[in-house]
């Protein structure tokens, strides 16, 4: 089955063609963060209108790239939530649109699920059961996975989701949007023991997470070591690299307790977040001391992408799964939710 995906959540554009057989055939993307980075965030409505001008000819890029026609496309998978409902609503209708023209099904796609399931599209994969970081500008959550579709919820951030802290506390740094990447590359300037800051809800049960306070405190060093106004280089990549610190370190320990608590082995990164250097290289330590595996997508693959939206749609679809006429978009979307690939269901969209 050869499946195109489309995602369009929130500042990329992303297409893609996978093929149940051979992989994964072509995939593109665009990204919108030069036009939002001029606002020092995503604006929804010009999101949502870039989308509308990207989206047709990318389409007709990774068909070119892939070397097939309209006519040789099973199905289409495209993005139904969560995300912005603006940008959603375009990938939807013109992924609905294009699969009632061509006479194939198509399935709607929960974003998390995609960035779940993007290990998968690696040589390695991870096999069920086992523990998922889903962890982005909009995401922070530990999942025990069983089976696509088996989700339990482990815990998740009570706020901001550690992306979201990572551009917040660059913006307080001066840096450009988005923060997570320029903030890892200023921490590597940085000496980390300089600055402690906290780890937070790591001195007590469960697996939730929280970041607000974070944010606090590394606003009130900035203005602590602040004179005239002026915040001096190695002082603010010390405190990018204490902030970096505390948010891989906080990640860390939650998810050695998770595979301690689940007993499980295995344990993915997932997410925009989960490319950061310092976070796999901390991971890396806890799965060898828990004597578990550690997977993750390549880097092109860990941010929003069209591959994931391919893959995980197409699962669902060999599973018999489609969404019928309707055009999904759910702006907000529990992941557990979502209808196992061993449930007989007729639609995904209907059940949801």
């Amino acid at each position: 089955m050869i499946v195109l995906g489309i995602e369009t959540s929130c500042d990329e554009t992303g297409v893609a063609l996978y093929d149940s057989e051979k992989g994964l055939l072509a995939d593109v993307l665009y990204s919108q963060v030069k036009m939002h980075a001029e606002y020092g965030g995503v604006v929804p409505e010009l999101a949502s209108r870039d989308h509308v001008r990207k989206l047709l000819p990318l389409i007709k890029e990774v068909m070119q790239r892939a070397d097939l026609t309209a006519n040789q496309v099973d199905a289409i998978a495209y993005t139904a939530g969560p995300g912005l409902i603006g940008a959603l609503m375009v990938g939807a209708s013109t992924g609905r649109s294009l699969a009632m023209a061509w006479g194939v099904p198509a399935i709607g796609v929960h974003h998390m699920e995609g960035h779940l399931l993007a290990p998968m599209l690696e040589e390695n994969p991870p096999e069920f059961p086992f523990v998922a970081l889903l962890v982005s500008g909009g995401h922070t959550q530990l999942v025990k996975v069983t089976a696509i579709g088996e989700y339990h919820l482990l815990g998740e951030s009570l706020d901001d989701a550690a992306g979201e802290a990572f551009d917040k506390a660059a913006k307080m740094l001066g840096l450009d949007y988005p923060g997570g990447p320029l903030i890892a590359r200023l921490a590597e300037q940085g000496d980390r023991t300089r600055f402690r800051f906290p780890r937070p809800m790591t001195d007590r049960p469960g697996l939730d997470f929280s970041f607000s306070g974070l944010k606090t405190f590394t606003l009130n060093t900035i203005a602590k070591h602040t004179q005239d106004g002026v915040l001096d280089q190695q002082t603010q990549a010390d405190i990018a690299a204490a902030f970096e610190e505390a948010v891989v370190e906080t990640l860390a320990i939650k998810c050695r307790r998770a595979l301690q608590e689940t007993g499980l082995k295995q344990l993915i990164i997932a997410g925009g977040v989960s490319a950061n250097r310092r976070l796999r290289e901390r991971l890396d330590a806890v799965v060898t001391k828990e004597k578990a595996s550690l997977f993750y997508a390549r880097p092109e693959f860990c941010t929003d992408n069209g591959a994931m939206i391919a893959y995980a749609g197409c699962q669902r679809l060999l599973a018999g799964q489609s969404s019928g006429l309707v055009i999904e978009a759910k702006p907000r979307w529990s992941m557990e939710l979502l209808g196992s690939i061993n449930d007989a269901v007729e639609s995904v969209g209907e059940k949801a």
